[in-house]
């Protein structure tokens, strides 16, 4: 049996590896990403005609008020260019019919919208949106860090509450670079590469897909198709939420807010290896960061990084997310 298992172990990481030396990373990145516009078109397609719903804004200053939208079309960022510049700037995240929904995801019905932000008296939904975003952006950092010789394989991001002082990004790197331990310039590089997609303020586009799409889109990636798999088979209409920030397509258990630019202060703390796993040596890149308008002082600054070079363990088995994105109650229309 053990036997058995240590065979399969060595089939799925030679046929990960062999699949991904095909492509380039940067190959890689472009390939999912030209896959990823060609699902967003397609959906946007089956939306033909131009079909009003009336969205009725909840929340402080907004109770009451009524938008007329387009169905299929409009997104809750949509809806914030109907209100004041800090609406557009500020809102994170919303909730449709009190279900988390990301700023750029369509809205499909009629529906009471509440737009939420880091400063409201209730933030915790936002706050895990923000960490969990942070950890997809780590992610995204780390995927195009290396040479392009070598692999980077993402692993399914640990879900990872902000009380546990870091947000993590799991990953296997090429087997030439098992030995590779991160210096304190590796990390100040990635924390640089991290900077630089918070300052281009990159959306975070959302794309809700069939297990099929997912599948194909990360057709070179053993690891990742499992991970599909898996978030299909929990999902309630067999779906994967996939966001995509420039190039780089990722999956998510959860939403994430609207943009990059929503983080202030952000630094990659430490990388962690975890020893041997079924697809190589396993590392936990963790990092740290506030959104905007919340800053800390360097001292304090400094204490939260010391806290955030420390492990962050994690139980074998992770419960789901408690916030995951509302699935439509409606279908979209036939083609």
């Amino acid at each position: 049996m053990a036997a058995r298992t240590v065979c399969q172990m060595l089939q799925r990481r030679l046929a990960s590896s062999a699949a991904a030396a095909r492509l380039s990373s940067a190959e890689l990145r472009s390939h999912r990403s030209a896959l990823f516009s060609k699902e967003q078109a397609h959906q946007r397609s089956l939306y033909p005609r131009t079909e009003k719903i009336e969205v009725m804004l909840q929340g402080p200053g907004l109770q009451g008020t009524l938008l007329v939208m387009n169905r299929g079309l409009s997104t809750p960022y949509s809806c914030t260019r109907h209100l004041t510049e800090w609406h557009v700037k500020s809102s994170a995240l919303a909730l449709v019919d009190g279900q988390p929904w990301h700023m750029h995801r369509p809205l499909t019905r009629s529906c009471d919208l509440t737009l939420l932000t880091f400063k409201d008296e209730d933030p915790q939904i936002v706050n895990q949106a923000y960490w969990r975003s942070c950890a997809a952006l780590l992610g995204h950092v780390l995927d195009g860090a290396f040479k392009d010789e070598f692999s980077v394989e993402l692993l399914k991001l640990p879900e990872v509450p902000v009380t546990a002082g870091a947000f993590c990004c799991d990953l296997v790197l090429d087997p030439r670079l098992d030995s590779w331990m991160p210096t304190e310039e590796n990390l100040r590089s990635f924390t640089r590469d991290a900077l630089q997609l918070i300052q281009k303020d990159l959306p975070w586009e959302p794309l809700e897909v069939s297990a099929s799409v997912a599948l194909e889109i990360f057709s070179h990636s053993r690891c990742k198709q499992e991970e599909v798999e898996e978030r299909a088979a929990q999902s309630q209409n067999g779906t994967v939420s996939l966001y995509r920030c420039g190039d780089h397509v990722t999956v998510s258990g959860g939403p994430l807010v609207s943009r990059t630019g929503l983080c202030s202060q952000y630094e990659v703390t430490c990388v962690h290896s975890l020893g041997e796993s079924e697809w190589g040596v396993r590392r936990r890149a963790q990092g740290l960061s506030l959104p905007l308008n919340l800053t800390a002082h360097h001292k304090a600054w400094k204490m939260l990084r010391k806290r955030a070079e420390r492990l962050v363990e994690i139980p074998s088995t992770v419960a789901p997310p408690l916030t995951p994105e509302a699935t439509p109650i409606a279908p979209p229309p036939p083609q």
